[in-house]
């Protein structure tokens, strides 16, 4: 069976490699196919989730601005699950509380409104970005678990070679194979998550932009409404 293992190794089956690794190898193996796993399960859920939140968010948009009634809008489609819809209803919930009385402070309103809605704007943000850091984390620390399962397994392979007192390749490569690929699985999930950490980074400032176009825009309907009212 060992000599099975061996020889396995020395064509880089993967299944051997982690069988003959030292139990410290085998943890950081798993611990860093998890990560990966992890890794891939929230790249796919975000880009499904950011994917559906830019084409409803292009459609209430393009809706909204072609209502001619903000009220009856805000009634049908104020509840929607869409950041822009929420930065809408903390506009006109702002509105309704600042305009209530027989007095309106027009400035007052406009910086209340500003406020209310880079509020919510920026609370859509930290949202979307809650699982970022978990890919920025596996990003930076996936690669220094591998090397740190790598030189493990080196400092294993050099003790059974002093052993063995043997110094021939047969009897080192395997002990340094399994621990390079420590660092490979290392790789693997690092490399996904980083990419994918920067193109998501990319998406989010893309739709905060979005948000406070829209933000920006609805102030200004707003702002308007304001220098008609007596």
């Amino acid at each position: 069976m060992n000599a099975a293992l061996v020889t396995d190794a020395a064509t880089l089956s993967p299944i051997a490699l982690f069988q003959q690794a030292d139990w410290v190898v085998k943890a950081v193996m798993l611990g860093l196919l998890a990560a990966s796993i992890w890794t891939w399960a929230i790249i796919v859920m975000f880009r499904v989730k950011v994917g559906r939140i830019r084409r409803d968010t292009a459609r209430f948009e393009a809706d909204f601005w072609k209502a001619d009634d903000i009220d009856a809008f805000y009634k049908a489609n104020g509840q929607a699950d869409l950041p822009s819809a929420r930065v809408l209803a903390a506009a006109v919930a702002e509105w309704r509380r600042s305009t209530h009385g027989s007095t309106i402070d027009r400035d007052g309103t406009r910086e209340r409104l500003a406020t209310a809605m880079g509020s919510a704007v920026a609370k859509e943000i930290d949202e979307l970005s809650d699982r970022l850091n978990i890919l920025a984390t596996v990003g930076s620390v996936a690669p220094f678990v591998g090397l740190f399962g790598t030189v493990w397994g080196i400092m294993r392979a050099f003790t059974a070679i002093a052993s063995a007192q043997n110094t021939s390749l047969a009897v080192v490569a395997p002990g340094i194979a399994e621990a390079l690929f420590a660092t490979a699985i290392g790789l693997f999930a690092a490399i996904p998550a980083v990419i994918a950490y920067n193109r998501f980074g990319h998406a989010i400032n893309r739709l905060e932009a979005r948000m406070n176009r829209f933000a920006d825009g609805f102030h200004a309907t707003l702002s308007r409404q304001l220098d008609a009212e007596r």
